[in-house]
């Protein structure tokens, strides 16, 4: 009898065990968004290693969701447009068709980015080359060797403190990915008004995906790395002119307060669009205003560099959740992989983007 009761008390003692490990795996799991990750019939049919671009799911539509409730600092964040504020709406989708002629909203083209693009296409442009070019701009100069250090970039725990040093640390091909960002930077400054967190946030997003879609285009899809680099900033620009608009459009309405509701709606419908106008008063290349337009269509007609331009966006909108805190680790590869992409390389890729996650993947292969 005493073996007995022993042996059901030891069962349930077994029994709680289990029951709060797998609650506890279901918590890290969930994180502070609620994705929805069972993977499609695509991700799942597709083997490991597939170059298929994001598709779209539920999963991804609660990223830029909640990519929008942390830029403009909102608990929630309600779709669609708030009627009484239909006429800015209407105002800003026609404002798009004429930004590439509008100086007040869109961005010049940085002085610089000519003789980067000629760098580029110049397998003979040499380190001590591309050095002088950037030491005679003490700002750019500043900026690269902040994004040199950054964790993104640093290979070593020496600090690069000179452009000598940064070019032969990263190399020519680092080098000139690098130079990109930081003559891109100071075109996403803007007077931030009721947002104060959006700028930065837009920015964040933008670098993080440039990285991923680089990393991308380099490990996966063999195409054009600088390429892909260079239009996921250029897109992340098309959020900040929509964002600028909209802003004017309200200086002219001034029984209207400013609404969160309409900037996420607008940018949404009409950030591609504005970045399509840059890309083409930039002069940039047919192949990569092609890319642009894709980030519109369905992912099946992209092109290798769009597929990579549309995963360096959407991974780098889970990095910045991820930093903030708002996702787990978890949940946003889990959101990748639903979405079509490589499993082994998006691990990797997302190591670099959030070199922090590295314990908690180690954690979850101990465990598996």
């Amino acid at each position: 009898m005493d073996t007995t009761v022993a042996l059901l008390i030891a069962l349930a003692a077994l029994i709680l065990v289990v029951a709060f490990v797998l609650w506890r795996r279901s918590r890290r799991a969930r994180g502070a968004i609620r994705f929805d990750i069972r993977e499609s019939a695509a991700a799942l049919a597709a083997p490991d290693g597939a170059t298929a671009a994001p598709a779209e799911t539920a999963g991804m539509r609660e990223t830029w969701t909640a990519l929008h409730r942390h830029a403009f600092s909102l608990p929630t964040l309600e779709p669609g447009e708030p009627p009484e504020h239909a006429r800015i709406a209407a105002r800003v989708a026609q404002d798009i068709e004429g930004a590439a002629t509008e100086e007040r909203h869109m961005p010049r083209r940085p002085l610089l980015l000519p003789q980067l693009l000629r760098a580029i296409n110049d397998s003979e442009t040499s380190r001590r080359e591309l050095a002088r070019i950037i030491s005679g701009d003490p700002a750019l100069a500043a900026d690269l060797l902040r994004l040199a250090n950054s964790p993104y970039y640093r290979t070593s725990d020496k600090p690069v403190e000179s452009i000598d040093r940064a070019v032969a640390v990263l190399g020519t091909e680092g080098i000139r990915r690098l130079v990109a960002s930081a003559i891109l930077q100071p075109v996403f400054r803007v007077r931030s008004g009721h947002f104060p967190r959006f700028p930065d946030t837009t920015w964040d997003h933008a670098f993080r995906s440039a990285v991923a879609a680089e990393s991308f285009a380099a490990i996966v899809d063999n195409s054009d790395p600088f390429a892909a680099q260079l239009l996921a900033l250029v897109t992340g620009l098309g959020s900040i002119v929509v964002f600028r608009m909209t802003m004017d459009r309200y200086g002219e309405e001034s029984m209207l307060t400013p609404s969160s509701q309409l900037f996420a709606a607008l940018i949404d419908a009409h950030a591609v669009r504005a970045a399509r106008a840059i890309a083409a008063s930039w002069q940039l290349s047919e192949r990569m205003l092609v890319a642009i337009d894709e980030q519109q269509r369905a992912a099946e007609a992209h092109s290798p560099l769009g597929r990579s331009v549309a995963y360096g966006r959407l991974t780098g909108a889970l990095a910045v959740l991820r930093s903030a805190g708002a996702v787990t680790d978890e949940a946003a590869l889990a959101t990748l992989r639903a979405a079509g992409t490589p499993a082994r390389q998006t691990e990797r890729i997302w190591l670099r983007l959030v070199p922090e996650s590295a314990a908690t993947l180690q954690g979850a292969a101990r465990g598996m």
